[in-house]
């Protein structure tokens, strides 16, 4: 891997006026954000919230089962 071709092309990048030195990566990255950020705001099933519910229940009463 060539190091010093990458930030070459870096430097080149912000003295074309381009704030952004990840250039292509960046606009990957703001649709990865874009993404999670839709996907957190999702609402989680009824189910699901019921399974965690169940998990968390059942986790309590082993732990306390291993205290006595």
């Amino acid at each position: 891997m060539n190091y010093g071709k990458q930030s070459n092309r870096r430097a080149a990048g912000r003295r074309a006026g381009g704030d952004d030195p990840l250039g292509a990566n960046s606009e990957i990255g703001r649709k990865l954000r874009q993404y999670y950020d839709d996907l957190v705001k999702e609402e989680i099933p009824d189910r699901f919230s019921d399974l965690l519910s169940q998990l968390e229940t059942q986790d309590r009463a082993q732990s306390v089962g291993k205290k006595d």
